[in-house]
């Protein structure tokens, strides 16, 4: 399967996932090892938005210590990704 990813998009995303907190950092490096390029558009989109969060914040999503907010749930590819994320 090709990747949607061009290979400045994947270098910056892989850029954006080195974080100040270790657990995330080692979420993010397993997730982008072996499901990054799987994604489709709305995944990537999804992912990117994830990405733009606090530390704390992704964490808490990732770890379930914090759901999902409403309107949030309503962004397409967002639980899709959140779960993939969870496997880690």
């Amino acid at each position: 399967m090709e990747s949607l990813l061009s290979s400045t998009d994947l270098h910056r995303l892989k850029w954006n996932c080195r974080r100040g907190l270790l657990e995330n950092d080692l979420v993010l490096e397993k997730f982008v090892e072996r499901d990054l390029q799987t994604l489709n558009a709305e995944q990537v989109d999804a992912f990117r938005f994830l990405l733009a969060l606090e530390d704390g914040d992704l964490w808490d999503l990732v770890s379930g210590r914090a759901e999902l907010t409403p309107k949030a749930q309503a962004r397409p590819g967002l639980n899709d990704v959140l779960s993939l994320l969870r496997r880690y």
